[in-house]
């Protein structure tokens, strides 16, 4: 038999993988066949250390980063138990590398900013086809919330992320509500003086109400265009103030 001479190198080398890390992947193979529910008791240690023939260390190790990954809860004196999957828990586990992310340049800040435009106007079309006479009821007891908030930056901010959340929410799609409310995490707990600086928040509420009505006439394109309008004035203030800087 001829000798084979390849390339070689790293790549060819088979590394042996943690026994941690396997009983990583046993435990989420086990949560995605649905033998493990969310809500589900984890099985106990022994358990775990009979079924897949490993030590107490492995088990530990394992469990841990589930927990650190969200896939199970850990309480101080009681057995772990499997969490609900969601698109909100991946997102929320992608929190830590968009603070970074967005430390590390401000050109990526201008790209989250252009990205949430895009999503959000898009969206608040589906949630205007969508709306009843209680979203929109809802809208405006957040809208009235927020203006009681004027003067407290920090609580504006929370009522703001709490009315375009809400819009969010409308459009039924999990999805499309967990990837706004990261997006509105990571640009205003990261970067509060995007709208703590303006001293424009009457004019954001304006453009609030004005949405609101878009929603209610049911005009998806009036809708967009509102909520166009309203982020491209965020965007122009805060690219005026840096300049001023």
């Amino acid at each position: 038999m001829e000798n084979w001479n390849g390339p070689g190198g790293d790549e060819d080398k088979i590394v042996r993988r943690k026994l941690s890390d396997q009983v990583l992947e046993r435990l989420r193979e086990m949560i995605v066949r649905g033998e493990l529910a969310p809500g589900d008791l984890m099985p106990s240690e022994r358990e775990l250390m009979k079924r897949f023939g490993v030590g107490r260390p492995a088990v530990r190790e394992a469990m841990q980063s589930m927990h650190t990954q969200g896939l199970i809860t850990i309480s101080h004196g009681e057995r772990s138990r499997v969490s609900e999957l969601s698109a909100d828990l991946a997102f929320r586990q992608m929190d830590m590398v968009a603070r970074m992310l967005l430390s590390a340049s401000s050109d990526n800040l201008e790209y989250l900013k252009e990205a949430r435009r895009l999503f959000e106007v898009g969206m608040v079309k589906i949630a205007t086809e969508k709306a009843t006479k209680d979203d929109i009821s809802e809208l405006e007891k957040l809208l009235a919330t927020q203006r009681t908030k004027l003067g407290n930056p920090s609580e504006f901010i929370k009522a703001d992320i709490a009315f375009h959340s809400k819009i969010s929410a409308i459009s039924g799609n999990p999805i499309l509500a967990a990837v706004c409310d990261a997006m509105l995490t990571w640009l205003f707990n990261y970067h509060s003086d995007l709208l703590i600086w303006s001293g424009q928040e009457n004019v954001t509420l304006e453009e609030h109400q004005k949405i609101i009505e878009c929603i209610a006439s049911g005009d998806p394109a009036a809708a967009a265009s509102a909520l166009g309008t309203h982020l491209n004035r965020s965007k122009d203030l805060y690219r005026h103030h840096n300049q001023a800087e």
